[in-house]
């Protein structure tokens, strides 16, 4: 078996924060692949709640935006919208919010809105969907993203899903609930820091090293006293993820 990709370790070492019989609400992407994994291996009674409504999905494919029919055939129950969002997430129902973004600053603040000024931006972005929701209301968040000095940034853009504003007490202040646990990368995994809520490395993939983290960050980042090494990915971790996505890519394959 070949060696372990950045990506894929980002994917399994998320995947592991995941716990069986927890209610996680996930995105599109790396957190729908990561909790898939998750759901294929050490938790599998994990419940899955896309935003179109689906919950308790067991896609055997990733699906491919919210809208997928795969998620709603393979759910347990499949509700409205705003009952997603008023019962489940409102209600206090949802553990873990599981979100991606395109920038993720020093306080875990995330961007899908805008790159550049709102009102003139050099990109504009898909938006931010239920993100916002998500993660101000779920009992924790875990955020993945690929690591550069472009998408880990001093400050977002535009804050498009709070994480912990400006740091400190600044969340409670202003009413949210929960607040991201961990930010996970192709090259390491931040926390946020007890007291100021600046992410802070805690683990670094392996063979990756203090340097390349400082050097593909975009503030001058600070690491735990104790910053231990990612497990690498087990025989089974790899072998189950590269078969969802073999399987997902056969599926694409046939629909186009």
């Amino acid at each position: 078996m070949s060696e372990a990709t950045p990506e894929e370790i980002m994917t399994i070492a998320a995947s592991r924060r995941l716990r069986d019989r927890s209610t996680c609400f996930v995105g599109i992407g790396i957190p729908s692949m990561a909790a898939n994994l998750a759901r294929l291996t050490h938790a599998p009674e994990i419940v899955l709640i896309y935003e179109s409504g689906t919950i308790g999905a067991k896609p055997s494919v990733l699906p491919l935006s919210i809208g997928d029919g795969e998620l709603a055939e393979t759910a347990d129950a499949v509700v409205s919208t705003p009952e997603i969002f008023a019962y489940w997430l409102q209600g206090g129902r949802v553990d873990v919010g599981f979100l991606g973004a395109a920038q993720v600053d020093r306080f875990a603040n995330l961007n899908s809105t805008v790159i550049g000024d709102y009102e003139d931006p050099k990109v504009r972005l898909p938006g931010a969907g239920g993100a916002p929701e998500i993660a101000s209301l779920a009992k924790e968040t875990l955020i993945t993203i690929k690591h550069s000095p472009r998408t880990l940034v001093e400050r977002v853009d535009f804050i498009t899903s709070a994480g912990y504003l400006n740091g400190g007490n600044a969340r409670e202040k202003a009413g949210l609930k929960g607040g991201p646990t961990a930010l996970i990368t192709d090259l390491g995994v931040l926390v946020p820091e007890e007291d100021t809520r600046e992410l802070v490395v805690a683990q670094l993939h392996p063979g990756v090293t203090k340097v390349k983290i400082q050097e593909e960050t975009g503030w001058d980042i600070r690491f735990l006293d104790s910053v231990s090494e990612i497990e690498p990915p087990s025989g089974l971790e790899l072998t189950v993820l590269r078969d969802l996505l073999a399987r997902t890519e056969a599926a694409r394959a046939i629909k186009t």
